[in-house]
């Protein structure tokens, strides 16, 4: 996807950190348009609880496209309850093969406190290494920050939010309004 199409990217953090059989997903409020900002209170992080089994997801993205992804991926573990993996490959297939899902412009990082994922448009479903997982804007940015504190004695949350505040200071599209959301552990 072209940047120039997909202005959307330069608007969010969001980042997936997994340690002590917790994981905590954090995103910050930040809604961009061009180099205006619009909102930033907004909520990129969602608990799901299809079918009684709770996900934790984040979005960076069209937030229109990204909710759109969320209602599919809870029909898709309504349909395989517990399953997570298979419901991020289904919803990967789906998200490249239908003609509609095919030019959503989102990402996201979906976890049931014991597996964490990255799906993508391009029908990438990557199970991150070093259990931290980063998308959005600022994406590069957290992800160095937390590989660098997974070196510490901090647990998942503390990690997550020390990520996101370099991120913050680093990326203009990212603020340090944060919602995080844990599971697991």
């Amino acid at each position: 996807m072209a940047e120039d199409k997909f202005p959307g990217w330069h608007g969010t953090t969001i980042i997936g950190v997994r340690r002590g059989g917790r994981v905590v997903v954090a995103g910050d409020g930040q809604v961009s348009l061009g180099q205006t900002v619009i909102k930033g209170t907004a909520r990129k992080v969602r608990r799901l609880s299809p079918g009684g089994h709770e996900v934790v997801a984040g979005f960076a993205g069209s937030t229109a496209d990204a909710f759109t992804l969320l209602e599919r991926l809870e029909k898709k573990l309504e349909a395989a309850p517990g399953q997570l993996a298979r419901a991020c490959v289904e919803l990967a297939k789906d998200w490249r093969m239908d003609k509609y899902l095919r030019n959503l412009e989102a990402m996201l990082i979906v976890t049931d406190g014991k597996a964490m994922f990255v799906l993508t448009g391009a029908g990438d479903v990557l199970e991150p290494e070093h259990d931290v997982a980063a998308i959005g804007s600022g994406g590069n940015f957290a992800l160095a920050a937390a590989r660098g504190l997974m070196e510490t004695d901090l647990d998942a949350e503390a990690v997550a939010r020390k990520a996101m505040a370099i991120a913050a200071d680093i990326c203009v599209y990212t603020n340090g309004n944060l919602t995080v959301e844990s599971i697991g552990g």
